[in-house]
């Protein structure tokens, strides 16, 4: 029996399964806290025409790219990226780009499993009240009487993280914190070792409607709270007027399109080498044009719909305009300022659980996404069943978690993974896949394959658009961002030992993946998978 014929041993259960999964692999924690942020600091409602133009330039249609290259890749008997980017391009550079694809959700997933974890614990927090009484809270802080809310919360945040030292979370005060990101990691252990249709799928089936529930129960809170005492002006509508009143100026700011351009990347999880897998497991029929632009919308409607009501407008009736020096980082917003709103609202101790048990939820679906593609190397690149290759994964990640949970101080570790692995290397695989799309599978062939099977007409535009606009506003963007923050970067990480350790870790990480997608190649070869031109 032929690679292309074997039966497949894992694969999606439903088509409902495989659009919650990747629609809950790209809703996370940018849609509800990162988004919002963006939105108030780059120009307000003028933020959502580079927004909107990124989502139709890049967004989508790269989108649709890696949905049509993944089902190829996978009818061509690969899940991997290694393998799918060979299978378009029988050329052997082709899977060393895939080993990009492979550690980007690895690297993402070291760190990103530890907020997650600072979501779960927060609701747990909610549950037990901890968080529910401001007064009670400086107490237990030891900090003066005089202190404000925002400031206990703040130190609540940073003792909770460990960001106040280095190691802090492995001293005996750290460990609950220890504990809760213990349990976040084997959970997401737990769902990937189920595999496609048991773990993935089974679990996205129930979150994201929960999730939904959970949205819905606070959106409604935060349209019908009340101004503050004294302070008729800071109402939800002028809430909503802070964030979203236009600021045309903000247009011909350079940043304001890269903003808008990495936040289309975060939000549908393009180049994030998830999409890719996941269209792998398709069967030649099913459909990818109008799976792909559905679990698209949802994304969108979790991040304009909800994110974009929920966050800032709840914030300003508490802060009004004060709320301005919080409003552009996620982690001051998510963390410090919304717990004072719930100290403040109304059944604010139930309304702080659903909100952080909501982050919780949607950083869990997109965390076991990230776990996928490695594994799927794993098993077809050297032949281990799951329990190996989980086991293999877990060790390599529990490394990376150890480092960035020990060097917690001011973030640094955790901030450092994320400019290179969920930034930079971001920008690095969407640029290769567009190429390798218009370029090497070409836009002829790309458009027959996405047809296949398909329940709506794509316009042909959208291929042009792939050929030719969007790697050159890839570029453009891509260029933007590296003369903005490149060179900045690249002189703080070298003069700081952490951030110099981080990339230093990174890159034995990935050389150690070259290595292994170097072995695997070679193994596909004997085996007659691959045949290079």
């Amino acid at each position: 029996m032929s690679q292309s014929q074997r039966p497949r041993q894992d694969g999606w259960a439903s088509r409902i399964g495989v659009i919650l999964a990747v629609a809950g692999s790209a809703v996370g924690l940018g849609n509800f806290l990162r988004f919002p942020g963006n939105a108030a600091q780059n120009g307000g409602g003028a933020f959502m025409l580079p927004y909107f133009i990124s989502l139709l330039v890049l967004g989508i249609p790269l989108c649709w790219a890696e949905w049509t290259m993944g089902r190829y890749g996978g009818r061509h008997g690969f899940n991997s990226s290694p393998g799918i980017f060979t299978a378009i391009w029988p050329h052997r550079a082709a899977k060393y780009f895939g080993a990009i694809a492979l550690a980007i959700p690895l690297f993402i997933y070291m760190y990103y499993v530890q907020i997650e974890a600072w979501c779960l614990g927060y609701a747990l927090n909610y549950l037990n009240g901890t968080l529910t009484d401001p007064a009670s809270l400086r107490q237990t802080l030891q900090l003066a009487p005089t202190a404000e809310e925002t400031k206990v919360f703040g130190e609540f945040f940073s003792r909770y993280v460990g960001s106040h030292e280095d190691g802090a979370l492995f001293h005996p005060q750290g460990r609950s914190t220890l504990w809760v990101v213990v349990v976040a990691f084997l959970l997401n252990f737990a769902l990937i070792y189920r595999g496609i249709s048991k773990g993935i799928e089974s679990f996205c089936k129930v979150a994201m409607p929960l999730m939904v529930f959970c949205a819905l129960c606070v959106l409604v809170r935060v349209l019908t709270l009340d101004p503050p005492p004294g302070k008729p002006d800071q109402t939800v509508l002028a809430g909503l007027g802070f964030m979203w009143n236009p600021q045309p100026k903000k247009l011909l700011d350079p940043g304001t399109w890269l903003a808008a351009a990495s936040q289309i990347f975060f939000s549908l999880s393009v180049g994030f080498g998830i999409i890719i897998n996941y269209a792998s497991y398709l069967k030649k029929d099913d459909d990818v044009a109008l799976s792909g632009l559905t679990a698209s919308s949802m994304n969108e409607f979790f991040e304009v719909c909800l994110g974009g009501l929920i966050t800032i407008p709840a914030a300003f009736v508490f802060f009004g305009l004060a709320l301005r020096e919080y409003a552009g980082s996620t982690f001051n917003m998510g963390f410090i300022v919304l717990p004072n709103v719930f100290a403040q609202m109304p059944a604010g101790r139930f309304f702080g659980f659903l909100w952080f048990f909501m982050l919780f939820l949607a950083a869990i679906t997109s965390s076991v996404s990230m776990l996928q593609p490695v594994i799927a190397f794993l098993e077809e690149g050297f032949g281990l069943r799951r329990h190996a290759s989980a086991t293999i994964l877990g060790l390599i990640t529990a490394l990376g978690c150890g480092y960035v949970l020990y060097f917690s101080g001011e973030t640094k570790a955790l901030a450092e993974f994320d400019f290179w692995s969920g930034t930079l290397m971001i920008y690095v695989l969407a640029l290769f896949q567009i190429l390798l799309y218009g370029w090497v599978f070409g836009i002829q062939r790309g458009e027959q394959e996405l047809h296949q099977g398909a329940h709506i007409r794509v316009p042909r535009v959208v291929q042009w658009n792939l050929k030719y606009v969007a790697p050159v506003f890839l570029l453009a963007i891509f260029g933007s961002f590296c003369w903005q923050s490149g060179k900045q970067q690249l002189v703080a990480t070298w003069k700081d030992p952490v951030k110099f350790g981080s990339v230093l870790f990174m890159l034995v990480v990935f050389g150690f993946l070259l290595g292994m997608v170097h072995i695997a190649g070679r193994r596909w070869e004997r085996q007659g998978k691959v045949k290079y031109e």
